[in-house]
């Protein structure tokens, strides 16, 4: 049977992983509150209506806006219904929308493990929850790459947003370090550098960072308060240097307790 599936929210994320749906041959239905529309949708004009003869919604809305779908649409859900909460929300929230959908719906935290554009329905999926593998089920063979996580609602987003303080750290790192690189006339040498660093990393760099940061945290705490100071000096906003002295003297002080 084709799979009758409800789209809430068709911005960037959603209308591309709509299009790759109707293009696999789902029979898909979306509503979206700003009334943009896909091709091939069949357009509702409320949450309600989108889901009611919906076997799985799809709510791809902001964080903000999850449970306000979740609460719109619940007059249409009928007993049985998979509610796949897409929104890159806390874990807290995810377990809130499941605990508001009530029995007989199923709720599935779905954690998009990629950006979106450009890959849509085959964006890495993780997925937990009671009905995880069912909803792997009825999307992998659509196309979607989903990786059934066990664990409750909750687990599949909590591990991307533990991943995410690595990576959008990371990030973070290299952009005020590179804005202040810029402010100091040595941009190109320090792009230069970081790129060798990070093109060094191995399997035993993890253990590295966290071992030396621990170690040497008095020093180090040292060395970024200099650092903070500098990028002040550079009128860059030392955000993330601040960050990384004020956590190396709390292992100083830590350690120095105990001592």
């Amino acid at each position: 049977m084709t799979a009758r599936i409800a789209l809430l929210g068709l911005g960037e994320a959603g209308s591309e992983i709509a299009r790759d749906l109707v293009t696999a041959g789902a029979d898909v239905r979306g509503y979206d509150p700003k009334g943009l529309a896909v091709d091939g949708v069949q357009p509702r004009g409320s949450e309600a209506e989108a889901v009611a003869d919906a076997d799985l919604v799809l709510s791809v809305n902001s964080s903000h806006d999850a449970m306000t779908a979740l609460t719109n649409a619940l007059p249409g859900l009928r007993p049985g219904t998979m509610w796949a909460e897409l929104n890159t929300a806390s874990p807290g929230v995810k377990v809130a929308v499941a605990e508001a959908a009530g029995e007989g719906i199923d709720v599935v935290d779905v954690a998009l493990m990629a950006p979106v554009p450009g890959k849509g329905l085959r964006t890495p999926m993780l997925v937990s929850g009671p009905a995880a593998q069912r909803y792997a089920e009825v999307l992998s063979p659509l196309g979607a790459e989903v990786t059934v996580q066990p664990g409750p609602v909750g687990e599949a987003i909590s591990r991307k947003l533990l991943r995410s303080v690595f990576y959008k750290g990371l990030a973070a790192a290299v952009v005020e370090a590179l804005a202040a690189g810029e402010a100091a006339g040595c941009a190109d040498w320090l792009r230069g550098n970081i790129g060798a660093e990070l093109a060094g990393f191995d399997d035993r760099t993890i253990d590295r960072l966290v071992d030396g940061t621990h170690q040497h945290a008095r020093r180090r705490a040292d060395e970024m308060a200099a650092a903070t100071e500098q990028l002040t000096e550079l009128g860059v906003a030392p955000r993330v240097a601040a960050a990384a002295r004020d956590l190396l003297a709390d292992l100083r002080d830590a350690q120095e307790g105990t001592a």
